[in-house]
């Protein structure tokens, strides 16, 4: 598996950013050899209504119906929401933020400007910024004319003080089969370290202050989809992981859901049958 895994890191490394094109597909990619893939962002919100609006008109999602669930579709990943009060935004936790690469940035900023909404261009990289969804939620975004469709998943991005980096990567690879390289960062010259799940990807960078847990924030946590959630669960608590809550059926769905904090405090939920039938 890591030989196979990391030539593909290395040829996507040597072309540069990672390939926009590969960032187009969608959550029926093929999972990893653990039966892992990335799955989903869920947020706590104030003004659901108000998400959806940006989600949908400002960032091109779809909504998606699976059982008592409405998501928004994006290629490679969904957002779900959850309406509650959150104890601060993303910014000061383990995940800082998540990014996408659009094809047409510059019609991107134009339409989010027209709204209002707010945007920072990048200080070295014009064609990289962050826009801000409501509840200070921060995105970063990238411009690649060559993305065969309007968007795309990119990263989820852990900020990490004094952290063993490859010890990170290897907790990653071990318990949900990340395969260890690293990625052209956008906002800047160099690299930033991370794991590959297919096509995407969860990078580790250095705090300068120590983060709070996400549990709680607006981004309360990220989520994988694994292909057989009981079967997985056991193989995570023989690794001697305790699991935050063992796999539960949603009602009224084929959903199943559990969850798990990484060491560095990242609250991860596992799923299975979370896209809706043809997704």
């Amino acid at each position: 598996m890591k030989s196979k895994g990391l030539s593909f890191v290395a040829a996507a490394f040597a072309g540069g950013v990672l390939s926009s094109s590969l960032a187009l597909a969608q959550l029926a990619e093929p999972a990893n050899d653990l039966g892992v893939k990335l799955g989903h962002i869920h947020l706590t919100v104030k003004d659901v209504a108000a998400q959806r609006s940006f989600w949908t008109t400002m960032m091109g999602g779809t909504l998606v119906e699976n059982g008592p669930l409405t998501m928004i579709r994006f290629p490679g990943v969904f957002i779900l929401l959850r309406q509650g009060e959150s104890t601060a935004p993303p910014a000061g936790s383990v995940v800082d933020h998540f990014g996408f690469v659009l094809k047409d940035i510059g019609a991107a900023r134009l339409r989010w400007k027209a709204a209002n909404v707010a945007y920072t261009v990048g200080e070295t990289n014009p064609n990289q910024g962050y826009v801000e969804a409501p509840d200070g939620i921060r995105v970063e975004v990238f411009g690649d004319p060559s993305l065969p469709g309007p968007i795309g998943m990119d990263h989820i991005h852990l900020l990490l003080p004094a952290v063993d980096i490859p010890a990170i990567q290897a907790w990653y690879e071990k318990v949900l089969g990340g395969l260890p390289g690293k990625r052209k960062t956008v906002a800047r010259a160099g690299v930033t370290d991370c794991v590959y799940f297919h096509r995407f990807n969860v990078s580790f960078s250095l705090s300068d202050v120590k983060r709070a847990p996400t549990r709680g924030r607006s981004l309360d946590h990220i989520g994988f989809e694994v292909r057989n959630l009981d079967e997985f669960a056991r193989r995570v608590e023989a690794l001697g992981i305790k699991l935050d809550s063992p796999p539960r059926e949603i009602p009224n769905s084929k959903i199943k859901v559990a969850f798990l904090t990484d060491p560095w405090g990242t609250y991860v939920e596992l799923t299975e049958n979370l896209a809706p039938a043809g997704n």
